[in-house]
């Protein structure tokens, strides 16, 4: 019986590490984790942290954002969508993956100073 809605996140990981031609071996050492996790956290076994998902989106180019997304496990009130900056940042073929990871980095960073920010003329 085929299965609608979102893909599982584990499926999703799974279908982005192929499209990036990644073995699991190599996935596993890029993102800091073992070859036996991220085959259970691939078969739905177990659930990554946030601190893990964050280190396997990073290895295949996107934001753990985007990946709990479109597994449909984003939080009601959470953003959506990235924002058109990140989005740009990570479809640009001319940047090397630190150099993306660097740019959304600190694009998050000046947001998030921002955020404080405006907090503290508030109170």
């Amino acid at each position: 019986m085929a299965r609608s809605g979102p893909p599982a996140l584990g499926e999703l990981i799974r279908s982005r590490r192929e499209l990036h031609e990644l073995s699991m071996r190599q996935l596993a050492r890029m993102a800091g984790i073992s070859n036996p996790y991220l085959s259970q956290i691939e078969r739905g076994l177990r659930a990554p942290s946030e601190q893990v998902l964050e280190a396997i989106a990073r290895s295949l180019e996107l934001s753990a954002e985007t990946l709990y997304e479109q597994a449909g496990l984003a939080e009601e009130g959470e953003e959506q969508e990235e924002p058109e900056v990140v989005r740009a940042i990570e479809a640009d073929p001319n940047l090397k993956l630190r150099q993306r990871q660097s740019l959304i980095e600190i694009y998050r960073a000046f947001l998030a100073e921002n955020d404080v920010r405006r907090t503290r003329r508030r109170k």
